[in-house]
């Protein structure tokens, strides 16, 4: 008798030696990995290692040089449209209208993809609701805290239920209160609707708290991918938190990009948010 073989499933992101260029600067170099439907995966490294670059790419905000990859079963080089009607993405600036109510916010972004009437606005409900914005849901976004736009964000990243959601240093700017609180929102995301996420972040903590696997970035290239038990391994550091690891495999990273222009960006978001 022949054994039965459990389907293999496969992975909502598959990179394929993705490579990008901006001049002489080499910011993604033949990178390859995978992550499983339904898994946080958190991309880690210095500034300008290349994270953003690579999430940009895989959202095609960017066409890559060479290589590919798959996103929700949609190839990178030959379904970009779908790609992009199939995910979420919460960016590190700010992505809201602040003279707009949260509820007009939820509207507004939903008709870019597509949704509309009732169902649109019960699924504008179902989020205010799910994030915590019900009470605040008519009032000008202006007026709301760091801790309230990162969850209006991401609300209006998820509102038409996408596979796979990308974050890009989500908490950046909040107070650990705050960043707390998106954790749990993050988390109740992945329980309700089975959603992957992919996460940049430069907090080692919320790696350590959300993510099943890291990718460590270091110039362009990724130098440790893993669990966190993998990482210590392979770094023979049994007992290492995340900040001895990010240390041990990409300390000597120097920031292909530039230093001024990323502290600033960071600056201006922490101030906005606060």
């Amino acid at each position: 008798m022949k054994r039965s073989r459990t389907p293999k499933i496969a992975p909502a992101i598959q990179v394929l030696g993705l490579t990008k260029s901006f001049g002489d600067v080499k910011a993604v170099r033949g990178i390859s990995f995978n992550v499983a439907p339904g898994e946080c995966f958190g991309l880690l490294g210095p500034n300008g290692a290349g994270k953003s670059t690579t999430i940009k790419l895989l959202i095609t905000l960017l066409k890559p040089d060479s290589g590919d990859a798959v996103v929700n079963g949609f190839r990178l080089t030959h379904d970009p449209t779908r790609i992009r009607a199939s995910i979420g993405y919460v960016p590190q600036s700010l992505s809201v209208d602040g003279v707009l109510t949260g509820r007009e916010n939820l509207i507004f972004f939903g008709k870019l993809y597509g949704l509309g009437g009732q169902d649109l606005r019960d699924q504008a409900e179902r989020v205010l609701a799910k994030f915590d914005l019900a009470e605040a849901a008519d009032r000008p976004v202006a007026g709301y805290s760091g801790g309230m736009i990162r969850r209006l964000e991401i609300a209006q990243s998820v509102l038409h239920r996408p596979a796979v959601v990308f974050l890009d240093e989500p908490t950046v700017g909040l107070d650990p209160t705050a960043r707390e609180s998106l954790w749990s929102h993050i988390r109740w995301l992945r329980r309700e609707y089975g959603t992957t996420v992919l996460l940049t972040t430069h907090y080692m903590e919320e790696a350590e708290s959300l993510c099943s696997r890291i990718a460590i970035m270091n110039r362009g290239s990724i130098a440790a991918i893993g669990t966190l038990p993998e990482l210590r391994r392979k770094a023979r550091m049994p007992r290492a938190d995340m900040n001895r690891l990010f240390t041990h495999y990409a300390g000597g990273a120097e920031p292909t990009e530039g230093d001024f222009k990323n502290v600033r960006s960071q600056r201006r978001i922490a101030h906005r948010l606060g």
